[in-house]
């Protein structure tokens, strides 16, 4: 079964337990093999608004990237996320970010993905996590591992803003 790395997120209380829900539905995508630590990262583009959680997950799973992808947006309706504006609160958050090591873009009429995800190397709430479980794991599009995009993030952003829930 291909293994997907997925990023959850929540800042709607209780945001932690959203993530737990949230948690608790993968299995019926697939094995959830990992979980990093949760971080509590500041909300970015729109700031007036409560931190965030975040973590991500190794699942495996048996969906296609685009079937796996409307399964997901299904789960975060039923988790009760609703539509509010980009970068707004919201009560869960469920991205692909990496799909074994593929490239992958497909367009929809109502659904769009593009794995890796295009913003993971620029998001310390991501990289974070992600470097606790899979920091050897090659970038399919920039060549690095996880732990050196970390690095490379923090140089350029200076010290951690991120921390361990």
């Amino acid at each position: 079964m291909p293994q997907v790395i997925l990023g959850l997120g929540s800042n709607i209380p209780p945001a932690k337990e959203n993530i737990d829900r949230a948690l608790a539905a993968l299995p019926a995508l697939g094995i959830v093999k990992e979980v990093a630590p949760y971080i509590i990262s500041k909300p970015e583009g729109f700031e007036n608004q409560d931190d965030f959680v975040n973590t991500v997950v190794i699942l495996s799973t048996p969906y296609a990237p685009m079937p796996l992808l409307k399964k997901l947006k299904t789960l975060e309706k039923e988790l009760g996320r609703t539509p509010t504006f980009k970068n707004g609160p919201r009560v869960i958050d469920l991205d692909i970010l990496f799909y074994d090591d593929r490239e992958i873009f497909e367009d929809e009429p109502d659904y769009f993905l593009m794995v890796p995800h295009p913003r993971l190397h620029e998001r310390e709430f991501v990289l974070k996590p992600l470097s606790y479980i899979l920091p050897e794991y090659i970038h399919p599009t920039l060549k690095k591992p996880v732990y050196r995009l970390y690095r490379e993030l923090m140089k350029k952003k200076g010290c951690p803003t991120c921390r361990i829930l």
